[in-house]
């Protein structure tokens, strides 16, 4: 864990380049090691195909990123983290921002429970 998590309407599609914008944001949790263990590290896009946004009348785009993480980071690197994903995220999207309507936004969920694992990636890093 963490997973970065981004919904994205297919509109988008023609105007912006997803894979890079997932190699910016696992650069951030990569940048943060120490916090974020790099065997755990998951970004990932979903484009979604059926939606409405607002009053459905015009070609309105949005992005939604889920940033997860279990339970026991500080509240500052908790925010720390989130505006710089944030910041990736705004500066990725600034050039469709300027040319057609686009909502992003982020979301932070932190496991209150104890999560499953099983993961072997992590003795690449140790």
């Amino acid at each position: 864990m963490p997973h970065v998590i981004v919904e994205y309407t297919d509109n988008l599609s023609p105007h912006t380049d997803i894979q890079s914008l997932l190699e910016k944001l696992s650069k951030v949790l990569v940048g943060r090691k120490e916090t974020y263990p790099i065997g755990g590290i998951r970004v990932r896009a979903h484009k979604v195909t059926d939606y409405c946004i607002a009053d459905g009348n015009e070609d309105d785009a949005f992005v939604h990123t889920t940033f997860k993480i279990g339970k026991g980071r500080s509240e500052e690197t908790k925010l720390a983290t989130c505006e710089e994903l944030f910041q990736v995220i705004k500066e990725h999207f600034a050039p469709v921002y300027e040319e057609k309507y686009l909502a992003l936004s982020l979301e932070l969920a932190e496991f209150q429970y104890k999560t499953f694992k099983h993961n072997n990636i992590h003795s690449r890093f140790n």
